[in-house]
């Protein structure tokens, strides 16, 4: 996995519309870009509603936040309906993004082993460097680490 200093390798992925979104439209700002691993799962839904709810603080923060996951775009709009997020999702459907972060991971569960995200979540700069990275960080602690991390940074 990536680490702080480290360059933000770039991206283009469609969003939750199928609209291309890419990390170099937002050099300039700071940017809070988290991977997990399926939309409408129980901890990706903690995760995705926490930072839905904590929006205002997140803008007080100088932040824009994306989430990426595996999950075509469908599955994507699907879960923004459904939990009424109004921040960007972006589909990462062969995992390219999950690769290049190296959050595309082996895991096991009941003994059988296979490919996935792991959820981890990064700070990048408005240079487009990464400033802090989180790994395997706990849905229902995600937005407290993430913002006590962004009010520790200086001014964007």
């Amino acid at each position: 996995m990536l680490e702080a200093g480290a360059a933000a390798p770039d991206f283009a992925l469609p969003d939750q519309d199928g609209k291309e979104v890419s990390l170099a439209d937002l050099k300039g700002k700071r940017t809070v870009l988290y991977f997990y691993p399926r939309a409408d799962t129980p901890g990706c839904t903690t995760q995705a509603c926490g930072v839905r709810d904590r929006r205002a603080d997140y803008r007080a923060a100088g932040a824009r936040v994306i989430g990426i996951s595996p999950d075509p775009v469908e599955a994507v709009a699907k879960f923004v309906g459904k939990f009424d997020l109004d921040f960007t999702l972006l589909a990462d459907a062969d995992h390219a993004v999950a690769e290049a972060y190296g959050t595309w991971v082996e895991k096991s569960m009941y003994g059988k082993k296979y490919m996935g995200v792991q959820r981890a979540t990064f700070i990048i700069g408005a240079d487009g460097k990464i400033v802090k990275a989180f790994p395997k960080v706990s849905p229902k602690q995600h937005d407290d680490i993430v913002l006590e991390a962004l009010a520790e940074l200086p001014a964007a």
